[in-house]
Formats: structure tokens, sequence, C-alpha cells
């Protein structure tokens, strides 16, 4: 044993003259390793993997906005086709085996008879007429984005025949071209009214959280005052000032910044909570030592530190500016013919007898439930991986 040194000397320093390797990693395991030299998006990404539901429900939108692109190729008719000899035509099955042989992807053609009794049309499938399904086809010409003009679509009905699938409406419209035509107008709403709500909420809620004051008392007060009062109401009122002249166009962007304006307190008071936690912390201190202006000490410093939080908010948000444009155009007090939405097709079935008579006219309800879901879905999971050291 080596000495003790004695009272009051200083006790002796080593230090190691081998290479400092910030990447070592002693008795770890490699998947301990590998969690370790993970960065933050890697751990999200895993944590986000876990939750099954949320990631069938991401792929399920991606796929969802990227037919929304295409939704000319991908309808088998024209958006405002008629078929005046099937008018409520219920949906047709569709068929692969006829009398005992393959024939592939067909429908049967139809034949209409007039009820007497209840002056209602009634279709026959007539089984001897097979009318096989085509694929990438020419069909009805559209111009898509309303720039090339084409006529080639993914499914067709037969030459001369009919296809269709979810049945058709009191003018013979395809009721499935018609929801495909109407998803891109239900869903890029949702996105736009978010990129407004998420500018108005991150600005007055940034300012609120960081400065504080009498500005931050105003802002309370107003949410407080645009929260207190009923949605439904307000949105019909709103919708109702703009006047029946517009046109379509300037009418979807009307409603688009009506749901945006009313969306943004609730993010905007998440924003403030997280601000005035953050703003004491000491790099924003350091930041605002070295001169840094508000909006890049907002901006740069303290708003990509909950970002994951933000993008969480807005997959929940999303589906309520969906649902407030379904709501509002059902009332007819949002969208107007010729714009097709989810909502508008809703519209066909107001009275208790056309669902009595004619129930697909309900089937667009099934994509707003359906979209409606994945977006909580992926909110949950988002939500979940926002913090994936818990």
């Amino acid at each position: 044993m080596s000495p003790l040194p004695p009272p009051g000397a200083p006790m002796p320093h080593y230090v190691s003259t081998a290479p400092f390797d910030p990447q070592a990693t002693e008795a770890m395991t490699s998947a301990q390793s590998r969690i370790h030299l993970a960065s933050q998006k890697q751990l999200m990404w895993w944590k986000f993997k876990q939750h099954r539901l949320a990631l069938i429900s991401g792929v399920f939108l991606i796929a969802v906005y990227l037919m929304i692109l295409v939704v000319e190729f991908l309808a088998p008719y024209g958006l405002h086709t008629k078929n005046v000899d099937f008018i409520h035509s219920p949906p047709q099955r569709i068929h692969f085996f006829n009398e005992g042989s393959f024939v592939g992807p067909f429908v049967f053609g139809r034949s209409m008879s007039l009820d007497i009794d209840t002056l209602h049309r009634v279709y026959t499938d007539r089984k001897n007429d097979v009318q096989p399904i085509r694929f990438l086809c020419r069909g009805d010409p559209y111009k898509f984005w309303g720039v090339i003009s084409s006529d080639l679509h993914l499914v067709c009905p037969a030459v001369g025949g009919q296809m269709f699938l979810l049945g058709t409406d009191r003018l013979g419209r395809d009721v499935l071209s018609r929801i495909l035509y109407g998803a891109r107008i239900s869903l890029t709403i949702g996105l736009i009214g978010i990129a407004i709500s998420f500018c108005l909420g991150i600005v007055i809620g940034g300012l609120a959280g960081y400065r504080g004051g009498v500005f931050d008392l105003i802002v309370q007060r107003l949410i407080e005052v645009l929260q207190s009062l009923p949605s439904l109401p307000l949105w019909m009122a709103l919708a109702a000032i703009m006047p029946v002249t517009w046109s379509p166009i300037v009418i979807y962007f009307g409603i688009t910044v009506i749901l945006g304006i009313i969306d943004w307190t609730g993010l905007a008071r998440a924003v403030r909570s997280k601000l005035l936690a953050l703003r004491e912390e000491d790099y924003v201190q350091a930041a605002q030592l070295m001169g840094a202006s508000t909006s890049r000490v907002i901006g740069r410093h303290l708003v990509p530190g909950f970002m994951s939080h933000l993008i969480a908010s807005a997959t929940i948000s999303i589906p309520g500016m969906i649902l407030g444009e379904t709501a509002l155009s059902f009332l007819g007090l949002g969208l107007r013919p010729p714009i097709t939405s989810w909502g508008i097709l809703l519209t066909e079935a107001k009275s208790v007898s056309v669902i009595a008579f004619y129930p697909w006219l309900l089937f667009p309800i099934i994509p707003v439930v359906l979209v409606i879901l994945a977006f909580n879905f992926l909110g949950d999971g988002l939500r979940d991986a926002a913090d994936p050291y818990k």
C-alpha cells in the first residue's frame, strides 16, 4: 500500500492519458448501446411503431391523401356524368364466376320497371347479360386538375354497360365517383384550416406566454369569450355572412378561413402554457443575453422544443374541421354546388323517406367516419411518441 499523504496535504490527482471516446458504451449490451446512441427522432419513430393502430392509421391517411391527387383517374365516371336511365339505382355486386366458370370481375346488366303502387323504380339483374369490368380503359373525358385533358380511368364499365358499385343519386350520378371527388375538398379543407389555426395559435399564444402582462390578460379573456360561444351556431352565423353571389372557390376559402379562425383558441392556450414553462430555461436566457429578438427566441428556441406536441394537436384538430365543413354543407350554409364535398353529398339523405328507400345515399358518411378515426388514432400515437423516454 502507498503511504497516506500527511494531514493538510493535497490528495494526488490522476489523469488518464487514454484518448476519450464519446461513443464508448462500457458494460452495455448491443440493444442497450443501440438505444443509448440513438437520436431523439429515432427514439420517437421506434416508440411510434409500437403503436400499431396509429401506424396503420398513418399509412391509411397517406394513401387517402395521395388518392386525391389522381381522383379523376380513379373515379369510374365523371363528376357530373348523369345516367338518366338509372336514377336511384341500388349498388351492383361484383361477381367473378358465372354458371360455374371463372369470368373475372363483372356485373350483371339491369332492367328497370316502375312500381305502380309506390311509383318507385325497381331494378332487376339480367343474369344473361354479363358486363366485364375494364381496367386502364377509356371512359368519360375529364381535365386533370382542370389543366390536362384525358379520358383514361383505372376502372370502367363494359362498353355500353353500367357499373354503379355504390348506386346512383336522384340525377343518375355515380355515388362512388362523387365520393372520390368530394374527398379532395373535404380533406384539403382540414389541412388549410389547420395551417391558419397553427399560425394564429403559435403567434398569439407564443406572445402571450413569452411576454405575459397585459397582452396575456387580454388574450386569455378573448379566448374565454370565443370558447364560451356554441360552435355550431357561430359557424352558421359566420357562414351566412358570405353572399350567395360569391363563386364556389371563394366560398371554399371563406369556409376554410372561418374554421381556422375559430379553432386557434385551444392551440394558443397549449402554446402559452408550454412557453410559460420554457421561458425560464437557461438556454432561453442565454439567447436573450446575446440580443436575440422575441420572434427568434420563440421561433428558433421555444417552439421546436414542443413541436412534437403541436403535431399531435394538429392531427386531433383536423377531424374537427372536417366535421365542421360537413355539418355546414349538410345544413346548406357551407359549400354549394357545383363544388362537391362529403357534406354536400349527405344533403341528398336529409329526409327520412329518402333514407328508407335509398339507404346507399348515406355511403358518404363511411369515409368521414374512417378518416376521423384514423386521425384520432394517429394523434394518440404521436402523443405517445412525443415523449419517448416514458
